[in-house]
């Protein structure tokens, strides 16, 4: 153990001084590996931001819901793209089948939707979108109400002309007052607002699924003005405790298959979609970009190693003399083999620091100023100071083995 620590300590001396002594060649030799690890550690940091943040939108969709559509979610290279078109959107009929199995689902809702504008007076939003949902829609999803209620059994049945509205549009709408009871145009269809939903915001990278931008309706409301066929639209099924998701899909499929009078040997006209599917395929892709940039990173570390190795070719034979006189005091091969190595390391490990310390601040400049949150996790910055190592390891390994065997008279007497 006290071998180890003379070598740190004398390792980090010389490492110090050939820091010092030569400031311009030090420099440059460290700033690859700085460009280095900041290259690999930066694009694992924005892939895990932009794989965070995408995460946390699909979230909002259940994580224990399927969905019944006419989409798949999950990319299927094996099932042509007319085959999806051809496809029945679901309908009121599809939802009154699996209603019938009570049993089985703690709630089960219809929502489809279609492009909208809304206006009050003089404010306007053209970018909304009007979903038209069914009874138990507050039972499958999230509504997270700032003001107001969901629709009464009455309001449901008899289609009126009410509205809960997402927390983007009742901030355009109403700025400075109270959107409960007002009345609203979606589209020159005349809705009361009878509550409104709390506003999420945009996710990172422009990624947002939630309702800020929604005019939720009676689908017997909208039922009367669009073809719901054509709306297009999903049903929503959320299973009672003591239900797997397996076991769950195998019941709608049969029930669907049933309604739908598919044969046993056809294939469903219909997907059944859940997040757990596509958090799966979101892994696979993010995994690919987390290769690719591993791959193009280390290309500026390769740079980096070379300039490491270099530098350190160049300390043996400035250190040729010193080597042999610490020969020639006792000091065996693999103490000048290990100290070699160490400086090496060492000497990596500033440039890679350096690097991280720069995605640091670039992260806390772009939370705290720009507002747009970029998270630099232990595991990154883990990796960066592996990375180091390694490459240290591997740029000092031959310097080190030179400087081992050198002959301690020939290494004096140079």
């Amino acid at each position: 153990m006290k071998i180890i620590f003379r070598l740190l300590k004398e390792s980090v001396s010389f490492a110090y001084q050939a820091l010092v002594a030569n400031k311009l060649r030090s420099f440059l030799s460290l700033l690859g590996i700085t460009i280095g690890i900041f290259s690999i550690i930066s694009v694992f940091t924005l892939v895990d931001t932009m794989e965070e943040g995408i995460r946390k939108e699909i979230n909002k969709l259940g994580s224990d819901v399927i969905y019944v559509s006419k989409w798949s979610w999950v990319f299927t290279p094996d099932y042509p793209w007319w085959r999806f078109v051809n496809r029945p959107n679901p309908d009121l009929e599809d939802l009154e089948a699996l209603q019938r199995e009570k049993d089985l689902f703690s709630g089960v809702a219809f929502e489809g939707g279609r492009r909208a504008s809304v206006s009050y007076r003089g404010n306007e939003m053209t970018s909304a979108s009007l979903s038209g949902v069914s009874m138990d829609y507050d039972k499958v999803t999230n509504l997270d109400f700032v003001d107001g209620r969901y629709f009464s059994f009455s309001e449901m049945a008899l289609g009126r002309n009410v509205a809960v509205i997402g927390g983007k549009i009742a901030e355009v709408l109403f700025p400075s007052g109270e959107a409960v009871g007002k009345s609203i145009k979606v589209s020159g269809k005349t809705m009361t607002v009878i509550g409104v939903l709390r506003y999420q915001g945009e996710g990172n990278f422009g990624v947002s699924i939630n309702k800020d931008r929604n005019i939720i309706v009676p689908i017997q409301f909208a039922r009367r003005y669009y073809d719901v066929r054509r709306m297009g639209g999903n049903i929503i099924v959320n299973p009672k405790d003591g239900y797997d998701e397996g076991e769950l899909k195998d019941h709608i499929m049969g029930i669907m298959r049933a309604h739908r009078k598919i044969k046993p040997t056809e294939d469903p006209n219909f997907s059944l979609n859940t997040v757990s599917a596509i958090q799966g395929q979101i892994s696979s892709i993010f995994d690919v970009m987390h290769t690719v940039g591993l791959v193009i990173g280390m290309f500026s570390i390769l740079v980096g190693g070379f300039s490491i190795a270099n530098t350190m070719f160049v300390s043996v034979k400035e250190r040729t003399n010193l080597i042999g006189i610490q020969k020639a005091l006792g000091a065996k091969s693999y103490f000048i083999l290990v100290q070699f190595i160490f400086e090496s390391i060492l000497l990596c490990l500033v440039g890679g620091v350096a690097g991280l310390a720069f995605i640091a601040g670039l992260a806390l400049l772009s939370t705290y100023v720009f507002d747009f949150e970029i998270m630099l996790s232990m595991q990154n910055v883990l990796t960066g100071i592996i990375i180091s190592v390694v490459i240290g390891l591997v740029s000092g390994v031959s310097p080190a083995y030179i400087a081992s065997k050198l002959d301690p008279v020939e290494a004096i007497r140079s």
